[in-house]
């Protein structure tokens, strides 16, 4: 008892208290308190995504405790009452994951409108999520390039069946560029994308601190480069590449679609063509420089500087521009699919707005930008329905793409 009061209804109210912090830190992620930043994040993406979730657990223990009888005393009372809040809150949250559908629907409209012009019917899309992917391999652990005693390698998803001509994808996985692996990242996408005829390719490559920026990109460009080296034997157009990432495999991807066949990340293989014909960067980091004074916390700039680029931004701010998508920009662009969460707050959304928006001032290609309600970063991990939504609605635009290249397109053509 404490002040007269059961203890068991004292702990449901704490609970319910509990449950309620979590259902409101996924509507306001804490931006600028240090010591609460990554708590935050972690509890506002696993909310937003798992808000159904919630609702169970939250369920159960409300039943428990009422069975044990905390409402018998006020604060019970009080409890029950925080606890429905939550389940409305949580609710709204599973509302704006299903919302995607929409978000991407509106964005997609030019692309697809093109498309259709043409006469090319949609594909069969397959349901995200199927455990079993029938008609589709994998082939793991593929050497691609053997650099500065470090052994890189990607794995393959394709269709079962033969094929030749089959457009292309890479995936570049995110870690801050400190950390991450092919195994770990981007299977719902792929596995999805080959269910639908294409050929995908998800590779590794060095990592900070023992690699130095721009050594993930030139990685990434040999593995480019080893993609159309070996076309024939996957049945793959190399006149059709795309790539994708999330987060620093966000920025990575914005990266490789900009710099097509800049020998400065080259070196070696400096005739390869690196050119791409579409990009879907996701919850990407498009700027190094700070220029848009972005809500990032210091902890940032300093791993930036000291492990990545290994420099300091006022003594070389040079480097961090080259490293910066917003900064290469220019009319040979690609075509874009730009996809970011309004509430991210490891990679702020302004910065996905202001690069969508100057792309679509300088490329002559399309520039599709999809900003999601609701969504925090790397909201694409779990098998929620706005993932479902992201998944179908990749594999739209790269289809419209695909049918709205000319064929042998000349990619050191200049306009």
């Amino acid at each position: 008892m404490f002040l007269g009061v059961p203890t068991i209804a004292w702990a449901f109210l704490a609970v319910s208290l509990i449950g309620a912090v979590f259902t409101a830190n996924a509507f306001v992620p804490v931006r600028r308190i240090p010591a609460l930043f990554m708590p935050s994040f972690f509890g506002s993406w696993l909310t937003a995504e798992l808000a159904l979730h919630h609702v169970f657990w939250q369920s159960i223990a409300s039943v428990v405790f009422i069975e044990l009888g905390a409402l018998v005393a006020w604060p019970g009372w009080v409890g029950l009452f925080i606890t429905f809040g939550s389940w409305v809150g949580l609710l709204v949250l599973f509302a704006d994951g299903n919302r995607a559908r929409r978000t991407f629907d509106t964005a997609l409209q030019d692309v697809e409108a093109v498309r259709e012009t043409k006469g090319v019917p949609r594909r069969h899309v397959v349901l995200p999520f199927s455990k079993r992917r029938r008609g589709v391999k994998l082939t793991r652990d593929i050497v691609y390039r053997r650099v500065a005693g470090t052994v890189l390698k990607l794995d393959v998803v394709a269709p079962a069946a033969d094929g030749a001509n089959r457009p292309a994808i890479m995936q570049i996985h995110g870690g801050s560029w400190v950390m991450g692996d092919k195994r770990e990242q981007g299977w719902p996408l792929l596995s999805h994308l080959a269910a639908n005829g294409w050929v995908c390719f998800n590779l590794n490559y060095r990592l900070s601190p023992g690699a130095t920026f721009p050594d993930h990109l030139v990685d990434l460009k040999a593995g480019l480069a080893w993609i159309r080296e070996h076309a024939d034997q996957w049945g793959i157009d190399r006149n059709f590449i795309a790539v994708t990432g999330g987060s620093a495999g966000g920025h990575l991807a914005a990266l490789m679609g900009l710099t097509a066949n800049d020998p400065e990340y080259q070196p070696g293989f400096e005739d390869a063509d690196t050119s791409l014909q579409a990009a879907v960067p996701i919850y990407g980091v498009y700027d190094f420089t700070s220029r848009l004074g972005t809500n990032r916390l210091p902890f940032w700039y300093r791993r930036l500087e000291r492990q990545i680029m290994k420099a300091f931004r006022d003594e070389e701010p040079d480097k961090f521009r080259r490293a910066s998508p917003i900064d290469q920009i220019h009319p040979q662009a690609p075509p874009f699919f730009v996809i970011h969460g309004d509430r991210d707050t490891l990679a702020p959304v302004e910065e996905a707005q202001y690069f969508a928006n100057m792309l679509r001032q300088t490329s002559r290609a399309p520039v599709i930008y999809a900003e999601l309600g609701g969504a925090q970063h790397a909201f694409d991990l779990f098998c929620s329905p706005r993932t479902a939504h992201m998944l179908a609605a990749v594999l739209r635009f790269l289809d419209a793409t695909h049918a709205n290249t000319p064929p042998d397109p000349d990619p050191h053509a200049i306009a």
